[in-house]
C-alpha cells in the first residue's frame, strides 16, 4: 500500500512498493516552483503519485529530476509533458539505449535468457504492465556533468553525480534548506552483475562524496523509506568497515566476518552477513 508523506515544510514523497518495483518519488515545493525527483516506473505510478499530491493541494511539477536512468526511474517521464527534466549526461545516453527495445513478455524473456535483463526487473515489468505495455522513453532535456543547483524558491536543491556499484550515473538531490538528502539508489548493490555486489573503490568514493553533506539530518532511500543521520552514520561504519576488511584479507570470507565480530562484539546480522557476501562477490569478480 502506497502513502504520501511529508517531511519539513516543503517536502513529500510516496512510499515505495516491492512487488512491482515502484520506488520513491519525491516532490520539494517551493515559492515559485515544484521540482519532483524521479518519475516512476510507469506513466499511472507517476500519476497517481501527482493525483495523490493534488488531494494535499500541492502544485504539480514544473521541473523534474532524474536520479539515474533504470527503468523504474524512468518509465514514467512520457506522461511528464508539462515538465523541464534533468539528468546527469550518462543518465541520458543509457535512456537512448533503451528506445529500440520491445517491452514484450518474449522480448523481455529473451534479454534474460541472453543475460542483457534480470529476471527481477523483468518480473516487475511484467506485473506493473499487466496488460497494455505501450512503453515509451522520453529523454531529458537538461543535461549536466558533475553538480548543478537548482533554486525553486525559498529552498535549493543540490543535483550531485556520485556513482556508486548500483549505477555509475547515480545523482543524489540534497534539499538545503530541509536538510534531506535523497539518495535514490546510490547505495545500494550492482544488482546487475553475474554476483550482486559491491566494491571497495566505488564504495569509498560514494560514501566520501556523500558524506559532504555533513548538514542532511534525513537520508531517503528509493526502496527502503528514510534514515536519520545516526542509523545513515551507522550505515556508512558497517560499509567502510568491511570494505576495509575485505581489502586486508582480500575476500576471505571468514577472515573478514571473524574481524567484524571481533570489532563489534558481538555475531553478525543477516543484513551485516549480506554486506560481507555482497564486498566478497566484488572482490572475486575484480
Amino acid at each position: 500500500m502506497q502513502t504520501i508523506e511529508k517531511i519539513g515544510e516543503r517536502f513529500w514523497y510516496q512510499t515505495p512498493v516491492s512487488e512491482t518495483d515502484r520506488p520513491v518519488l519525491g516532490m520539494v515545493v517551493g515559492d515559485n516552483k515544484t521540482l519532483m525527483i524521479d518519475a516512476g516506473n510507469s506513466e499511472a505510478h507517476a500519476q497517481y503519485f501527482l493525483e495523490e499530491l493534488a488531494k494535499r493541494n500541492v502544485p504539480k511539477p514544473d521541473i523534474l529530476a532524474l536520479t539515474h536512468w533504470h527503468w523504474d526511474h524512468i518509465f514514467g517521464l512520457s506522461s511528464l509533458t508539462e515538465v523541464v527534466s534533468i539528468a546527469q549526461v550518462e543518465t541520458k545516453e543509457a535512456m537512448e539505449k533503451l528506445i529500440p527495445l520491445s517491452w514484450s513478455d518474449e522480448a523481455l524473456d529473451e534479454r534474460v535468457q541472453e543475460g542483457t535483463e534480470i529476471e527481477f526487473c523483468s518480473t516487475a515489468i511484467k506485473k506493473e504492465f499487466p496488460h497494455h505495455r505501450n512503453i515509451v522513453i522520453a529523454l531529458p532535456e537538461v543535461t549536466f556533468d558533475d553538480r548543478i543547483e537548482v533554486d525553486v524558491g525559498g529552498v535549493t536543491c543540490v543535483l550531485q553525480h556520485v556513482g556508486g556499484d548500483h549505477a555509475s550515473d547515480s545523482v543524489v538531490i540534497f534539499v538545503k534548506e530541509e536538510k534531506i538528502l535523497f539518495l535514490g539508489d546510490s547505495i545500494y548493490a550492482n544488482i546487475f552483475a553475474s554476483k550482486t555486489n559491491y566494491t571497495v573503490g566505488k564504495i569509498r568514493r560514494l560514501l566520501d562524496t556523500l558524506e559532504t553533506f555533513n548538514e542532511a539530518e534525513t537520508y531517503v532511500l528509493s526502496h527502503s523509506g528514510t534514515l536519520t543521520r545516526e542509523e545513515f552514520n551507522a550505515e556508512a561504519a558497517l560499509f567502510r568497515a568491511i570494505a576495509n576488511y575485505t581489502e586486508e584479507y582480500r575476500g576471505d570470507a571468514s577472515k573478514i566476518k571473524q574481524a567484524y565480530e571481533k570489532q563489534i562484539g558481538r555475531t553478525l546480522n543477516e543484513d551485516e552477513l549480506e554486506t560481507v557476501e555482497y564486498f566478497v562477490n566484488g572482490w572475486s569478480i575484480g
